[in-house]
């Protein structure tokens, strides 16, 4: 059949039928910044969703419908299992801190330890569930670890 034969509706219908967002097993740890974000998220979703349904009628734009009803489960589910952490430096890594990690080759990195959410890498930011943050929690300033196969010694902790 040639693609000129193919409904417009078809196609709408393949799109709007969009897979939720998985959502993680691991505890929904989050930061203050990373809760702010979370809501941010939330309200975003809830006014696309808005936006969807009034735009016309849900057949008319299947696919914004369902991206906004996708968004608006995942960041919903985000905010209700949300567990803020509030924490104070006491000198280990832990959770909301960062750290300051020195290769064997002389490289120093620092690396804050977030929700899943709010992990950027190419920020500097890790997830509290990463092998990175798994191998450093707990970790005192000169206690050496192994990342990525590789050994690291904690020079700063903040």
């Amino acid at each position: 059949m040639s693609v000129a034969f193919t409904r417009e509706e078809d196609l709408e219908a393949t799109a709007a039928d969009l897979p939720d967002r998985p959502i993680s097993p691991h505890a929904n740890l989050v930061t203050p910044a990373g809760l702010a974000a979370i809501e941010r998220e939330l309200a975003s979703a809830r006014a696309a969703y808005s936006g969807a349904q009034a735009h016309g009628s849900i057949e008319a734009d299947r696919t914004a419908m369902a991206r906004a009803t996708r968004d608006l489960r995942y960041w919903s589910a985000r905010r209700a299992n949300a567990q803020l952490v509030e924490t104070t430096a006491d000198g280990t890594v832990r959770f909301g801190g960062s750290v300051t990690i020195e290769r064997e080759d002389g490289r120093t990195q620092t690396w804050a330890i977030v929700g899943e959410d709010e992990a950027d890498p190419a920020t500097g930011s890790v997830s509290h569930v990463s092998p990175l943050a798994r191998a450093l929690t707990g970790k005192r300033v000169g206690d050496e670890a192994v990342v990525a196969g590789q050994s690291v010694e904690v020079v700063a902790v903040d």
